[in-house]
């Protein structure tokens, strides 16, 4: 039994992103534990959301899912499915990324959050404080900061 059982990661898209979503998911493939890939994301303006319900359909705008969290979220449970996690739950929230992780991880129990490294080592992390530092300090579980950036960056 994993002293892991439910791992939350957060993803907005970006390679790097994907890269925390194969660590994690190959940890709860390891371990059997629940994988739960989270996006958070800013709402869309009202102009862009019109634009988009012309072209799809409000209908299909709704049900297609076609923002880009959604989007994320599906090439990450893809991923993760590659990577032999089997128990994957996804949610988009809306939010700040350090607010919704912190906020999903408490509600949903989840005793281990995989970030990517991404924003540790750029000055405006150091500046503005980094998805991966923030939640180091916010998390309630255990935070796994996976390397997911090229070395000397």
């Amino acid at each position: 039994m994993s002293a892991y059982r439910i791992i939350l990661v957060g993803t907005d898209g970006s390679d790097s992103s994907f890269r925390a979503v194969d660590r994690a998911a190959q940890l709860a493939a390891a371990t059997g534990a629940a994988l739960l890939l989270a996006s958070a994301y800013s709402p869309m303006p009202e102009r862009e959301r019109a634009s988009a319900a012309d072209r799809l359909g409000d209908l299909a705008y709704k049900v297609q899912g076609s923002t880009p969290a959604d989007d994320a979220l599906r090439a990450a449970r893809e991923r993760a499915v590659a990577a032999g996690a089997r128990d994957i739950d996804q949610v988009a929230v809306e939010g700040d990324a350090v607010d919704v992780i912190s906020r999903l991880a408490k509600e949903r129990g989840a005793d281990l959050v995989v970030v990517g490294n991404r924003g540790l080592n750029s000055l405006a992390g150091r500046i503005l404080g980094s998805v991966p530092a923030n939640l180091s300090h916010r998390a309630p579980c255990d935070v796994l900061i996976a390397h997911t950036t090229p070395r000397g960056r």
